[in-house]
């Protein structure tokens, strides 16, 4: 069973900085649980305290807290108030839609001085005779029941007519008690029952698993355990229908049970999910012939890059800019690349051999792609080019700027073929020819045709 736990205390009493000896109110709602414990230990200032929406059975452990003003257990599988003695400030409690049909209980909120409104909504005791009668009769000091003023005129004619109510409310309660035996049987029952069908599944499993049905278990894999598979799922279907199409009263028990086969059924596919993690094949990066596969599991954008100039191959593989390195493995191999992205692989065959040590991979800065690097393991033997003398002014400065950094001294070379010292002969231009005759004439223009 789930119990009240310090650690859930503190998560809810984030409001009061998680600290729980100090704390007035606290909401554990819908928290599963099955037994109320250790609050009047931890709590001792609690003043509102939500417990709807669980499964506890009894009210307990709350005596303690003598500031409490409002307790709400609605929701639950509560069968009879009690305990509540020690509450000295409580004015309201709640317990709306449980199971209380032991309507005389509430004869122990007389010492509850304070109490002014009380919810039983929803109980079994409500259906009976004289009900409202009883209660208002009972108990002088309340001002609501069921969120409805109870009248001065009403409570002086409850108080004439309360042996007789008091007599019947008596009876009622009998017949429920024996009702409630009955229920309880038949829970008992419908519990061995399922008890029972549980352990000769087991068995059934414990004998398919033995070793002298190893052979039949092979042939049913061979077969395919997809069948297996679907006739699991079609039984696991058949099983929910029947449970939720019987016909079950509603009692503590039968919920308690619908809760335990939710959790159940919760808890077996977790189970499931986490073999199959487990069960999951390896990828086949490599068949049994040894022929190496191309493969993308984690499906990423990728450029494979033939640099000739440099003689070598890039990878630039788009992995995502926020994973952390360290959940990426590479490895290079002479005719392939193998990249693990979160365990996940990545797996190419180069275009040629390359040089696995001298490979280097690294992050973009920008892009976080990751680049791989892998010189080629041919060597290509390639002409040194010569220097053109066409050197623009500002390369001349970059040069030089660079070698003032590395602090280095470099000369520049101009190619002599296109570069010649003045033909000094030649520096009077002879006289042209322009024609005889009387008139001076202009000399031909020469047309140079281009080719």
């Amino acid at each position: 069973f789930l119990s009240v736990t310090e650690d859930l205390v503190r998560r809810r009493a984030e409001h009061n900085n998680c600290e729980i000896f100090s704390l007035e109110e606290i909401s554990l709602h819908q928290q599963e649980i099955e037994r109320l414990e250790y609050l009047d230990k931890w709590c001792r200032d609690l003043k509102i305290l939500y417990l709807q929406n669980n499964l506890i059975p009894k009210i307990e452990n709350v005596s303690k807290l003598k500031k409490l003003e409002y307790l709400n257990v609605a929701l639950n599988n509560i069968e009879r108030i009690e305990n509540l003695e020690g509450c000295e400030e409580l004015k309201k409690l709640d317990l709306t839609a449980n199971f209380i049909g032991e309507l005389s209980s509430i004869e122990s909120l007389k010492c509850n001085v304070h109490l002014k409104e009380l919810f039983l909504v929803g109980n079994p005791c409500t259906e009976f005779e004289g009900y409202r009668q009883f209660v208002v009769a009972t108990l002088h000091q309340l001002k609501y029941l069921d969120s409805k003023e109870i009248e001065r005129s009403e409570r002086i004619k409850a108080l004439q007519n309360y042996p007789e109510v008091k007599q019947k409310i008596r009876e009622q309660e009998q017949a429920y008690l024996l009702k409630r035996a009955r229920e309880k049987e038949e829970a008992q029952r419908r519990m061995q029952e399922r008890k029972d069908k549980k352990q000769k599944q087991m068995e059934t499993k414990l004998e398919f698993d033995s070793p002298d049905s190893s052979q039949e278990k092979e042939h049913n894999q061979a077969e395919g355990d997809g069948d297996q598979e679907t006739c699991r799922t079609v039984d696991d279907d058949e099983e929910d229908r029947r449970f939720w199409e019987e016909p079950t009263p509603y009692t503590p028990e039968s919920r308690l049970e619908t809760h335990r086969y939710i959790e159940e059924k919760r808890r077996a596919k977790e189970n499931i999910r986490e073999s199959k993690k487990r069960e999951k094949l390896p990828w086949t990066l490599v068949t049994a012939e040894g022929k190496v596969l191309n493969m993308n599991v984690p499906k990423l954008h990728f450029s494979l890059k033939d640099d000739e100039e440099n003689n070598q191959i890039i990878l630039e593989l788009a992995v995502y800019r926020h994973l952390d390195t360290s959940l990426l493995d590479v490895d290079v191999q002479p005719t392939y690349i193998r990249v693990l992205v979160k365990g996940k692989p990545f797996q190419l065959v180069l275009p040629e051999e390359v040089k696995p040590d001298s490979s280097c991979a690294k992050r973009s800065q920008t892009t976080g792609h990751l680049v791989v690097t892998m010189p080629k393991a041919k060597e290509i033997i390639v002409a040194k080019q010569k220097v053109s003398a066409s050197i623009k002014h500002s390369d001349c400065n970059t040069l030089q700027k660079n070698a003032r950094r590395s602090g280095q001294v470099e000369k520049l070379e101009v190619d002599p073929s296109k570069y010649s010292f003045p033909d000094v002969t030649k520096i009077i231009q002879g006289k042209e020819q322009t024609g005889q005759g009387p008139l001076k004439l202009q000399p031909e223009k020469i047309r140079e045709i281009k080719k």
